[in-house]
């Protein structure tokens, strides 16, 4: 998904200097000195659930790569607990008076992993690689002119119209990491990533781990902890087993069955919060039938959304018929679909749809897709559509998406925070991960005029009419905003579950 796509997971507001608007600040829960406080050092084993597809952040969507690079990787800027945008790599930013020219300055002294000192070229190499090799991530440069680096502690970002959401777009995830251009044109980064973070590739054994180690040379406070070793580990059940004998110390793979159970424990640590994440089904609109709108809400309403999520997610999410969460100032309580097979019968036979077979895409990695795709494979066999669920690993899953070679599938965006994130990419027909070929060009010219809309009312009352157009059309089949839950040991100190979904270690420490 994106962005962070969940791969893409997945991983961009309304902004002023160094703060965000629009979005309420999301809860985050500290757990500071929750365990045996204490000794620095030692290496923390966290599992997650699947593999990385590569570990070059410009290239990458997948969530699972975005987990170990949240800790290698910096952006100019980043989001705090609360989502506010603050300063990371730039010290400060100050914008003219027409909106339309932002300079930042950079931290003094910041060097990558390997040495080699950052400045203003690395920004200018890595948002230019991004903008003219059209990377995942270009989108939300749409509106930037140029960047030019006039001596090595300020950069200048000159854009087309004003852009609101400028700072989330240049710091909302490390999809916009600032890169080392001789780690990339080596071809190194896929594997071997060099970053300015807090910690640094030591190994990746495919099919097993990622190993990091700590950056001495990190601008920031240095990290406690020796290292953090990713290990992938696609069972719940066998993750959970594994915190619980110390093999690992941390994982979000937890069998959701037993979440509520686990967190009325101490041992393990487990903690929820409520997420910017949104979890989908989406229609192959370049193949008929699905390319007829009146199919796609037939579909829409023989949905039970509330059994669906409370099979795939034990009562940790919350059914949402729009993408953006009840948390946020921009969230539209709209719901235009009642489970209703009768109607959805209907419809499909008014669209002269009979006997429709249709193939349905998940994912091994991500559990909770196969799990819900047999209870909507159950409701669609109700109103004579019969769903053949096709199961991939992760990485196979992104190649037939990317090849549009599918019927349907179900996935989700994880750490989204500006409305931007969770529509313009998605529902634009230029957009970049638009694989289900939507096309509406009144959708197209609310969200272009959105993305440079400064007054926030005005703002909000356009997303609110691209989120109702986009339901009207189906274009997602949109069904629950889930918790983010994770569990650790009690032995680590110093973490704290974020609703964006970013995975920091940089000030864990872990007792002996």
């Amino acid at each position: 998904m994106s962005r962070k796509k969940l791969g893409v997971l997945g991983a961009a507001l309304t902004l002023t200097v160094g703060v965000l608007s629009g979005c309420t600040g999301g809860e985050a829960v500290d757990v500071g000195g929750g365990g045996n406080a204490g000794a620095a050092g030692g290496v923390l084993n966290a599992a997650i659930g699947g593999e990385p597809d590569q570990l070059d952040p410009h290239k990458t969507s997948a969530y699972y790569s975005f987990q170990v690079l949240e800790n290698v990787y910096d952006t100019l800027v980043e989001p705090d607990a609360d989502l506010k945008m603050v300063p990371s790599l730039a010290t400060k930013w100050t914008t003219s008076d027409d909106q339309l020219t932002w300079t930042f300055t950079l931290r003094e002294g910041v060097t990558f992993s390997d040495g080699s000192p950052l400045t203003s070229e690395d920004v200018v190499y890595s948002y230019e690689r991004i903008i003219k090799e059209k990377l995942n991530n270009a989108y939300k440069f749409a509106t930037v002119k140029s960047v030019t680096g006039p001596d090595p502690a300020t950069v200048v970002v000159t854009l087309s119209a004003p852009t609101p959401n400028l700072l989330a777009n240049l710091g909302g995830f490390k999809g916009v990491a600032i890169v080392e251009k001789s780690n990339v044109e080596s071809g190194a980064v896929k594997t071997a990533p060099v970053g300015s973070g807090p910690f640094k590739v030591a190994g990746y054994t495919s099919g097993d781990s990622v190993k990091l180690v700590r950056n001495d040379s990190y601008w920031g406070e240095k990290p406690k902890l020796d290292g953090v070793t990713f290990t992938f580990v696609k069972d719940p059940t066998v993750a959970l087993q594994n915190l619980r004998s110390g093999q690992v110390q941390w994982t979000d793979n937890l069998p959701p069955q037993q979440v509520k159970s686990l967190q009325d424990g101490d041992d393990p640590v487990v903690r929820s919060a409520a997420s910017t994440d949104y979890w989908y089904v989406a229609l192959n609109q370049a193949r008929k039938p699905f390319d007829n709108p009146e199919v796609r809400r037939a579909i829409g309403y023989a949905l039970d959304r509330e059994a669906i999520t409370k099979a795939a997610k034990f009562g940790l999410a919350t059914v949402n018929q729009t993408a953006i969460p009840k948390a946020s100032a921009f969230y539209y309580d709209y719901a235009p679909y009642s489970h209703d097979p009768g109607k959805a019968k209907q419809m499909l036979g008014q669209a002269g749809v009979a006997n429709l077979t249709m193939d349905l895409m998940v994912t091994s990695e991500y559990p909770e897709t196969v799990t819900a795709a047999q209870v909507i494979a159950a409701q669609l066999k109700d109103v004579g559509i019969t769903v053949k669920i096709r199961t991939l690993d992760f990485a196979q899953w992104l190649d037939e998406q990317a090849k549009g070679n599918f019927d349907g599938f179900m996935l989700g965006w994880l750490g989204n925070i500006d409305p931007d994130e969770f529509y313009y990419a998605q529902h634009h027909s230029s957009g970049t991960f638009n694989f289900h070929k939507y096309r509406n060009p009144a959708v197209d010219k609310l969200l272009d005029a959105a993305r440079t809309q400064t007054d926030q009312g005005a703002r909000k009352q356009a997303y609110e009419q691209a989120a109702k157009q986009i339901v009207d059309d189906a274009s997602y089949l949109y069904l629950y905003n889930p918790d983010v839950v994770q569990g650790w040991s009690k032995k680590v100190s110093g973490y704290e579950v974020r609703t964006d979904r970013a995975i920091r270690f940089r000030s864990v420490a872990l007792a002996k």
